[in-house]
């Protein structure tokens, strides 16, 4: 899967700020370009794992891939 990142440089804290936009609230920071990029995939991925709240018995579950 392909997701845009888009990183600024931000003078006022003098480090990269790097947000997905498809991934409401996914953001990262980092001291260099590089960092924010590795950063961002690690919140990716955090982002994007299952959670592992209790489903009610009642429920139904589905699995879905984009």
């Amino acid at each position: 899967m392909d997701l845009r990142v888009i990183v600024e440089y931000d003078a006022e804290t003098n480090s990269y700020s790097a947000v997905c936009p498809e991934l409401p609230g996914c953001t990262s920071c980092g001291d260099t370009k590089q960092e924010a990029m590795e950063n961002v995939k690690e919140a990716i991925e955090l982002y994007l794992e299952p959670d592992s709240k209790e489903i009610s018995p009642s429920a139904t579950v589905y699995e879905v891939s984009v």
